[in-house]
């Protein structure tokens, strides 16, 4: 069974989700949280696989719960639950740590396959869409100059497409014929390229200078 949290101040909202994941029988929803700071208590008794995380939410919202969550339960997986005009507040999520997002009238087929590539360890992030949200805000906004002249080797770009597809350390190690180790110390000498701490972040990244159209 996948352990599913729900995050989100409108009781509508929750319930919703809940009936919507209580159709799959390998699903159990764990507990609900009205905001940030009951997320990270319920979090802590709960144990959930997987939170379904709202962004604008009263007494501390989405993007700081997950920065803590991040640090105190890193095994979670987080998915952010967002609206069409919430790109940037988006954005600030996944640079926070969330592996994916999830827009709030996401069919249940796109519901349940999120959380299953969640629970799984997949990372979220569709590189054209990534693109698109990236594009209006990277644009006029100057990258500082480690970040600009920073190039990755191909074994990089190459774990980085990997890992932007979902695959996890072990499937890339296989796939390019190298230990996991090497795939770890790969994926940190990205992360400090472009200045990020997380995967989800570096494809952010890595999409936004069209490193992965191909």
């Amino acid at each position: 069974m996948i352990r599913v949290m729900i995050t989100d101040d409108h009781l509508i909202v929750r319930e919703g989700l809940r009936l919507i994941l209580e159709t799959a029988d390998d699903i159990e929803v764990v507990g609900e949280a009205v905001d940030g700071v009951e997320c990270l208590e319920l979090a802590a008794k709960l144990n959930p696989q997987v939170i379904l995380m709202d962004l604008q939410m009263p007494r501390m919202d989405g993007i700081t719960a997950i920065g803590y969550l991040r640090k105190g339960f890193p095994e979670i997986a987080i998915v952010i639950l967002t609206t069409y005009n919430e790109d940037d507040l988006m954005i600030r999520g996944l640079q926070s740590g969330a592996r994916g997002y999830l827009l709030k009238d996401s069919s249940r087929e796109s519901l349940l396959d999120t959380i299953y590539a969640a629970a799984k360890g997949e990372t979220l992030l569709k590189p054209e869409i990534l693109a698109r949200v990236l594009a209006p805000q990277s644009a006029p906004k100057p990258v500082s100059s480690t970040q600009t002249n920073s190039t990755l080797t191909e074994r990089e770009l190459e774990v980085l497409q990997l890992a932007a597809k979902g695959e996890r350390n072990k499937e890339m190690a296989y796939k390019l014929g190298i230990t996991e180790r090497t795939v770890k110390a790969h994926l940190q000498s990205i992360y400090q390229k472009f200045g990020v701490d997380s995967r989800a972040a570096a494809v952010a990244v890595a999409a936004g200078k069209g490193l992965l159209e191909n």
